[in-house]
């Protein structure tokens, strides 16, 4: 473990869109560093061009450059480029907003997002975390995997009600992950945002441990949740299909 690495990525990691700017000393408070190592580290991620420092106000932001961390992802990751044929028609066929997700611990991380003109919640955007739990997407992978890991990550979520719908207690979720795993998708019905409909299906490897999931987002002023289910869970399973046997056939 080089230590340096873990403190530069702390101090990146600090500014998000409530906290879109700090002061020196906001970042001591922020990542535990003393005065010293945080006059060196952001001077150093300032040389280096990943922070911008306000000759004003002396306070520093994420520039542009923080972006390359992302850009590198999508190019390197083998799942958005098998699953972007994919996605891309789906979202022509649907007009609807559609998603591809990958589980990182106890939360769900969108790294592909089409957006259709019914665009529900405008904050949701690449790199944005939801907890795993209460999403369909969470719930899609989470019904795949062997049962002590999903338990494992159970374990780790803070499990609490987003909305008067979601599911949160483990009784609940395991018989949500029990029919998820029995019909091979999964809902969230205004789990975690009001008024959103969400229908979701992994992607499998070839030993059938998920690393991905796709899902379908619509507005509830729009369908009822019986609606969505059937018009769209079996485009959402023939999708996810589809990009795991892409992916079976190029390895």
């Amino acid at each position: 473990m080089v230590q340096s690495v873990e403190k530069a990525f702390r101090v990146l990691r600090v500014f998000d869109g409530t906290r879109p700017n700090l002061s020196l000393s906001q970042i001591v408070d922020e990542t535990g560093l003393d005065m010293s190592a945080a006059q060196r580290f952001t001077h150093t991620l300032t040389k280096l061009g990943y922070l911008a420092k306000d000759a004003d106000t002396k306070r520093f932001e994420l520039t542009v450059k923080a972006l390359d961390f992302g850009y590198h992802y999508a190019r390197a990751s083998t799942l958005v480029e098998r699953g972007m044929p994919y996605l891309m028609h789906l979202s022509k066929t649907t007009e609807e907003t559609v998603n591809l997700t990958v589980l990182d611990d106890t939360e769900i991380v969108f790294v592909s997002r089409f957006m259709s003109r019914h665009v529900l919640n405008n904050d949701v955007i690449i790199g944005t975390r939801l907890p795993a739990y209460c999403t369909a997407p969470g719930i899609a992978i989470l019904a795949r995997l062997p049962k002590a890991d999903a338990q494992s990550i159970l374990d780790r979520s803070d499990l609490r009600p987003f909305t008067p719908h979601t599911t949160w207690s483990r009784d609940a979720i395991a018989a949500k992950l029990q029919l998820t795993a029995t019909r091979g998708y999964a809902t969230a019905f205004e789990e975690y945002f009001y008024g959103d409909l969400s229908l979701a299906a992994a992607i499998l490897d070839s030993k059938g441990i998920p690393y991905g999931a796709i899902n379908i987002a619509v507005s509830r002023s729009r369908y009822t949740p019986e609606e969505a289910e059937e018009r769209f869970a079996s485009l959402v399973v023939a999708a996810a299909h589809s990009i795991s046997q892409s992916s079976h056939s190029r390895r």
